[in-house]
């Protein structure tokens, strides 16, 4: 489980350092850096997969992406005393991504390329990455070392072994060094990220994928989509918890149940609902109904992933179905770490009832976002990795 997520640079996120535990609320008003936040750690997982370049283009490129406020706000800032303004940096330009947890810690920093010929000079460059083992960042602690396209890692006697010399810049260490036999620590952690889930706001219209009919194989992980809901909803009833697939449909709709129909290899989701004479079709549904189904499928995988991270799953469901959502919530989070980045209040006030849920609330400070009532020694224990 992720004790800490630590992220700075990126947006609004100045310096932001977050306690995580098994169920985490994040809450905030409109425009405090929810939605940063939920980038910013899909952007960490992307490491895992090697494309955390290419999701940086996407999202404009480094340079659209970085705090745009003074590198520090000093007291005097703070207090009205002096204007907002950008002071001499003490530090280089970066983007930094990290996390720890009991086992194991990783942070990458990524900063501005050195000016030369080649057109891609606007590619930003991995200029350290390190794997340490427990909470906290120590030099005694680390294991995985990348500094520029030098790559070495801790052996059991104490030494360091040069992995690699020549990393490319913008190749991850995660994607290109993780090996059973020279780094087993970074094959462990990466398999670990790479399960990690991100739902964004399903699609529900006419042409949503999850109300056509899809051929149909064993799905235990919905899509990002959603275009195998059927599949993944007869995979929980054959290996998952069919039981309490059934159960979570009669809390949000008393009287009422799903089932999938095979018509030529193509499955087709089918609910009865109560004082209707015929089952309706996925197509049939409301959006809210079609939705609430979808999240169903996504929190009763059979599969959980070691983090599942939930940005606004509120979204299209009328104010009585929160409460159902947040106790299917609480329950997926006995097996999965869940983080649920949401603006409902209804939703986020049924989530602080559940015994487990640790709630956190952001707010901004002079463009900053930070967590409400996190003072700076809260967070002492977090430490960036130098270049």
């Amino acid at each position: 489980m992720i004790s800490a997520l630590a992220i700075s640079g990126y947006r609004s996120l100045r310096n932001l350092v977050i306690p995580l535990k098994a169920l985490n609320l994040i809450t905030g008003s409109n425009g405090t850096g929810k939605s940063s936040l939920y980038r910013a750690t899909r952007l960490l997982a992307e490491t895992a997969q090697g494309n955390v370049i290419q999701s940086l283009a996407r999202e404009g490129g480094l340079p659209s992406t970085l705090w745009a406020g003074p590198e520090a706000i000093s007291c005097s800032m703070k207090r009205g005393e002096h204007a907002i303004q950008g002071t001499v940096r003490k530090s280089p330009i970066s983007l930094r991504l990290g996390f720890s947890s009991d086992q194991f810690g990783y942070a990458i920093d990524l900063g501005l390329p050195i000016p030369s010929k080649t057109m891609f000079g606007r590619d930003p460059e991995i200029k350290r990455e390190c794997v340490w083992h427990g909470s906290r960042l120590r030099p005694s602690a680390l294991l995985v070392d990348r500094h520029g396209p030098l790559l070495r890692r801790r052996q059991a006697d104490g030494d360091w072994q040069m992995l690699l010399q020549n990393l490319s810049s913008f190749d991850s260490m995660m994607t290109y060094a993780a090996d059973p036999q020279n780094a087993p620590e970074l094959l462990i952690l990466r398999e670990r990220i790479r399960s990690w889930r991100f739902y964004d706001q399903f699609r529900t219209d006419a042409r949503a994928p999850a109300r056509l009919p899809q051929i149909g194989t064993r799905t235990p992980v919905l899509s990002n989509d959603g275009n195998d809901l059927a599949a993944a909803i007869q995979t929980i009833y054959e290996i998952g918890d069919g039981a309490a697939l059934s159960a979570a449909v009669s809390d949000a709709f008393p009287g009422s149940r799903v089932w999938v129909e095979d018509v030529s290899g193509r499955f087709t989701l089918k609910m009865e609902q109560h004082g209707l004479l015929r089952p309706l079709e996925a197509a049939e549904l409301s959006d809210g109904t079609l939705r609430y189904l979808l999240w169903i499928a996504v929190l009763l995988t059979p599969r959980p992933p070691t983090l599942m991270v939930m940005n606004e799953p509120e979204t299209s469901l009328h104010p009585d179905l929160l409460p159902a959502l947040a106790r299917l919530i609480a329950a997926a989070s006995v097996q999965t770490q869940a983080i649920v980045v949401s603006h409902a209040p209804r939703l986020a006030a049924e989530l602080a009832n559940q015994p487990a849920c640790h709630a956190i609330r952001i707010q901004k400070q002079f463009g900053e976002t930070i967590v409400s009532g996190l003072s700076d020694r809260d967070c002492l224990n977090w430490q960036w990795p130098a270049r």
